[in-house]
C-alpha cells in the first residue's frame, strides 16, 4: 500500500498546512510498501556494485540512485549516466563539471566511481545517506503529484539551506542556482521574470537575477538563504506569483484580446462592437 501525500489546498495557505503536516505525512509515505522495498533491494545490493556499468545494469539500484538526486527523468539515459560517473569530478574536463545542471556532478561525487580506485558504494555508511536522500526525494515528488508549487517549493528550501554554506563565491552560487532548474523555476517565478529569460545571455541573467532579489527579497547573495525567514520570505513570494499566474491565465490569446480593448475603449468603439 502506498501513502499519497494531502494537499487539500494551494498557494501559501496550503504551504503553511504542509509545514504543520510535514514531518507526520513523510513518516507515512516512508512507512509504505514500495519505499520499504526499494530500501532492503538498495542494502542489500549496493556493497556488490564496483562501477558504473554494474549500476546502470541494475535498475532497480539506478533508480534509487537517480531518484536521490532528483533525476528520476534519467532513468532510461543509461550511456549518459555512465559517462557521468565514470567521469568523476576531479578532472575539470569530467561531463559532470561541463553540464550546467549540477545535479549530475553531485551524483558522481557521490558513488566516485571516476574520483578513486575503490567507489563510495564500499563505504559502511554509503546506503544510509544514498536513502535519506531518495526517501525526502519520493515525497517530494509524491507531494508534486498533488501540486507541483509544493514539491517545487520544497526542494527550495531543502537546497537553499546546503548552498547558502558551501565555500563557493557569491556569483558561483547564483550560477548554481541559475543551473538548477527546479531551483531557477521557483527564483525566475518569484522575481516576476518569464521562461524565456533563460535566453538571456548568462552574465545578464545573474545580474538581473541580483538585482531582482534585491528588490523583492532585500539580498542579493545566495549566503543570506541561511537564515530560514529569507527562504520563508521567497517561497511565499513564489507560491503568490504562481497562484496570480494561474488565475490570470495569461496567453497569447488573452494578451490579444486586452489590447483589442484597449484600442477599442480609445476609439470609442467598444460600445458599436457590443
Amino acid at each position: 500500500m502506498t501513502y499519497s501525500p494531502v494537499v487539500p489546498f494551494g498557494g501559501y495557505a496550503g504551504w503553511k498546512f504542509l509545514a504543520r503536516t510535514r514531518d507526520a505525512q513523510k513518516e507515512a509515505f516512508v512507512a509504505s510498501n514500495q519505499i520499504q522495498r526499494d530500501d532492503a533491494y538498495f542494502r542489500e545490493k549496493i556493497g556488490t556494485i564496483q562501477t558504473a556499468e554494474d549500476l546502470v545494469a541494475d535498475r532497480r539500484l539506478l533508480s534509487v540512485a537517480l531518484g536521490a538526486f532528483g533525476l528520476s527523468d534519467d532513468i532510461n539515459n543509461k550511456y549518459f549516466i555512465r559517462k557521468v560517473l565514470e567521469d568523476g569530478t576531479l578532472d575539470t574536463d569530467a561531463l559532470g563539471n561541463k553540464l550546467s545542471d549540477k545535479r549530475y556532478l553531485e551524483l558522481s561525487k557521490a558513488f566516485g566511481f571516476g574520483d578513486f580506485a575503490i567507489p563510495r558504494t564500499q563505504l559502511s555508511d554509503f546506503a544510509d545517506k544514498i536513502l535519506a536522500s531518495y526517501k525526502t526525494r519520493q515525497f517530494e515528488e509524491a507531494v508534486g503529484n498533488s501540486n507541483d508549487q509544493m514539491r517545487l517549493a520544497m526542494n527550495a528550501e531543502r537546497e537553499l539551506a546546503v548552498l547558502a554554506g558551501r565555500d563557493l563565491s557569491a556569483d558561483a552560487k547564483w550560477f548554481t542556482v541559475l543551473g538548477s532548474p527546479p531551483l531557477r523555476e521557483v527564483f525566475q517565478t518569484a522575481l516576476g521574470l518569464p521562461p524565456a529569460f533563460a535566453a538571456v545571455d548568462i552574465d545578464r541573467q545573474l545580474v538581473t537575477f541580483k538585482d531582482k532579489a534585491e528588490s523583492f527579497l532585500g539580498i542579493n547573495d545566495i549566503s543570506d538563504f541561511s537564515d530560514p525567514e529569507k527562504v520563508e520570505d521567497l517561497v511565499r513570494l513564489f507560491l503568490l506569483r504562481s497562484e496570480t499566474q494561474v488565475g490570470a491565465g495569461y496567453s497569447s490569446s488573452s494578451a490579444a484580446l486586452t489590447l483589442l480593448q484597449t484600442a477599442a475603449n480609445r476609439g470609442g468603439l467598444l460600445s458599436r462592437l457590443i
